[in-house]
């Protein structure tokens, strides 16, 4: 017989081989894949592996990818966005200088204000608002909040939530202002015959390129290694970036299933009953960084999409991806989305800690102040 305090049923995978689990994986990623191309959505070769990993992991599986996985993934990520930014890249930062200044720290600033007044609602539990509302370096800040005594897994959940509904409104948004799918990295055939050598020099520079990253010691290295290298080399005339459509199916499918099954079924029922919460806090930003993105349209001119994507609280990463399947401008988009990312991983852990350490103060000062008060111990009937 089952107490009530035992664990709830593993679901209908959780009682299967990790060989069937990952069969299923692989065919509901080609089933949700085909039908959101078929629907004329962008990034369907990211969507449909992360959507599917959440229901699969949802569905009691225990699958995993090893972290080595993802260097390899960050490094071809990283020569896609070479490839599909100009060499001039430095001079469309500085001819667009101060409007990428204002849209870098406004995004931050609107993510800590909003973090920083969820806190002091109690919407969650301690800081977990603070560090969840964060846009970008994910990793970096789950590890940060669990050291400042915040809930790390409700933070992961809003910080991978908030990269799923990016990537899907991003998508949706593409798809009816007709932006979307006819990118040349995208059109090409699946199994276009590649110049053996030039694409053996970019899997050297993806793979190695990424190495080198991770020996800075620096979260991003993975990726930017390979970008900027790539940059230089095709600048030079040294190497053609060839990346072949299999390739990057296998990249996006990674990214997908790395983010969707971080959606276990045993964080999925832990966040449940603040999930209305979550979602409420991730779509405020999503709305602030959409009034932002207003803003540039208005006063700058720039096409509604290429704003939203360029403003978006969501991945470097998955930007790109959908950067790559849409009509939009991608210099700036990931102009914008690079300088943030260098701008979050300098000074955001910076003001969550100063913001977080602020919210700890103050509870503790209400916390003291309550038991110095003569009403503190005092019963009714006194």
């Amino acid at each position: 017989m089952t107490s009530p305090a035992s664990s709830p049923p593993p679901g209908w995978l959780g009682a299967r081989t990790t060989p069937t689990q990952w069969f299923a994986l692989l065919v509901l990623s080609a089933a949700l894949t085909a039908l959101l191309t078929l629907a004329g959505l962008p990034a369907a070769l990211l969507l449909g592996p992360l959507l599917a990993g959440v229901a699969v992991s949802a569905s009691g599986a225990r699958l995993g990818l090893p972290r080595w996985t993802s260097l390899p993934v960050q490094g071809v990520i990283g020569c896609l966005i070479a490839k599909m930014l100009p060499v001039g890249i430095a001079g469309q930062i500085g001819s667009h200088a101060v409007l990428f200044a204002v849209g870098v720290v406004s995004v931050i600033a609107l993510s800590s204000l909003l973090g920083w007044l969820l806190t002091r609602l109690r919407v969650l539990p301690g800081t977990t608002a603070l560090w969840g509302m964060s846009p970008g370096a994910a990793t970096i800040m789950t590890l940060l909040a669990e050291s400042y005594g915040a809930d790390a897994r409700m933070v992961a959940v809003m910080q991978y939530l908030r990269v799923l509904m990016v990537a899907a409104i991003a998508s949706v948004v593409a798809r009816f202002v007709g932006a979307d799918g006819h990118h040349a990295l995208q059109q090409a055939p699946w199994f276009a015959a590649v110049p053996a050598l030039p694409f053996a020099l970019t899997l050297v520079l993806a793979f190695g390129g990424a190495f080198v990253g991770r020996l800075l010691r620096v979260s991003v290295g993975p990726l930017f290694v390979p970008l900027v290298a790539g940059l230089v080399l095709e600048h030079h005339g040294w190497l053609t970036l060839e990346l072949p459509r299999w390739l990057l199916a296998v990249a996006y499918a990674l990214i997908g299933w790395r983010i969707g099954l971080s959606f276990t079924r045993a964080l999925l029922l832990h966040a449940a009953r603040a999930l209305p919460r979550i979602v409420a806090c991730t779509t405020g930003l999503i709305l602030a960084c959409c009034a932002l993105a207003a803003l540039l349209v208005v006063a700058a001119g720039v096409d509604p999409l290429t704003a939203y994507l360029a403003t978006s609280p969501g991945g470097a990463d998955s930007v790109a991806i959908i950067a790559a399947s849409t009509h939009v401008d991608v210099p700036f988009v990931m102009a914008m989305q690079m300088v943030r990312l260098i701008a979050v991983l300098l000074i955001g852990p910076a003001v969550s800690r100063f913001l977080a350490r602020h919210a700890m103060r103050r509870e503790k000062s209400g916390a003291a102040a309550r038991a110095d008060s003569p009403h503190a111990s005092s019963t009714p009937g006194d």
